[in-house]
């Protein structure tokens, strides 16, 4: 049985290995065509293993390194800002829609459902940020256009729905106002939540180039995914022109072009494979954690607590007799709050 159960383990662990493997291959492709020598993609397809280590197309593309680096602090600055203000203002609405006793919260979650599902379109948005707004030509047009995504809300408020009341009935007892429940005890309890709305926040802004082409005349304030689209347009336009021009000297296989994608995605991706690691370990944990600390037991006349997210185990002095188990609701300040379960 030990013996099956072992090779068991071992068919899975080569499973996973294999779709590992099957997952990095393509990135690996993706790098190795990056620095290959355009002529030798041409003749002999996409290599693992580049037949020649080639940086010319990273070389044609930070030809003005200037236009690269200003373009990578917009898109930094905007998806940063952006997120950060996105997740703050739709936890603020989701928050309030997830309690039981709000006024008019069926009309107000049909109203923001509404949008959801029907928008006043391209032209009468463009007439609203270009001639109301003046937010052509701003930094702003990237951040405040898209603060608000209804689906995320939503997706907010079901989790602060799954959040124990009693946690936020014991902080009132302490005397902690709705503010100060949302910032110290909902907000940090809902980490897994936030984490996953801010990363689909940050990846749909790190990826727009729609904007800047509609919105964004000035070269100071073009976003990445624009910089690198429009460069790959000037390729495809100067390999279409080149055969019609008498006396051309300019050699197709010569123009990086293939080389040039594959560059393109490396320096589209490369940040936000650096950020996504930090929202991994949030999603690890599960859109549950956190709601409930612990347990003690008291079989002894006093409160310790056994297990749960309270670094050091305490004792404290019981009530009463008459209770074998106690749940630690929260741990708000100083004061930790609990619910008694009585024999």
């Amino acid at each position: 049985m030990k013996v099956h159960k072992k090779y068991s383990h071992l068919w899975i662990h080569i499973l996973f290995a294999l779709m590992c493997i099957g997952v990095l291959i393509p990135f690996l492709l993706v790098i190795a065509i990056s620095i290959s020598n355009e002529k030798d993609v041409v003749l002999y397809g996409y290599q693992l293993i580049p037949k020649q280590i080639d940086f010319a197309a990273y070389k044609y593309l930070f030809k003005n390194p200037d236009s690269i680096l200003n373009a990578y602090w917009v898109t930094i600055l905007t998806t940063s800002i952006g997120t950060t203000l996105s997740v703050i203002l739709m936890s603020m609405l989701a928050y309030p829609l997830s309690k039981a006793n709000m006024v008019f919260k069926r009309g107000i979650s049909l109203y923001i459902f509404f949008t959801m599902l029907f928008s006043g379109g391209l032209a009468p948005t463009y007439i609203l940020i270009t001639q109301y707004l003046h937010l052509n030509d701003t930094i702003w047009v990237y951040i405040l256009p898209s603060l608000i995504n209804v689906w995320h809300v939503f997706l907010l408020r079901t989790f602060f729905k799954a959040i124990p009341v009693e946690i936020s009935e014991s902080a009132l007892l302490d005397g902690a106002s709705e503010y100060r429940i949302y910032w110290s005890i909902i907000l940090p309890l809902s980490k897994p939540a936030l984490a996953t709305v801010a990363l689909l926040g940050a990846l749909t802004r790190w990826n727009d180039w729609f904007t800047a082409m509609l919105y964004i005349n000035n070269d100071r304030l073009i976003s990445l995914q624009y910089l690198l689209q429009r460069i790959l347009l000037n390729i495809q336009l100067l390999q279409s022109s080149s055969g019609n021009m008498p006396g051309s000297t300019l050699s197709l296989a010569d123009m990086p072009s293939e080389t040039v994608r594959m560059a393109m995605a490396i320096i589209a991706i490369g940040p936000m494979m650096m950020v996504f690691p930090f929202f991994q370990k949030y999603f690890a944990k599960g859109l549950t954690v956190g709601s409930v600390k612990g347990y003690v037991d008291t079989s002894d006349g006093n409160v310790t607590v056994r297990s749960g997210t309270i670094a050091d185990v305490k004792t404290f002095e019981t009530a009463g007799k008459n209770c074998s188990r106690i749940l630690v609701a929260s741990h708000y300040g100083s004061a930790l709050n609990i619910i008694i379960f009585s024999d």
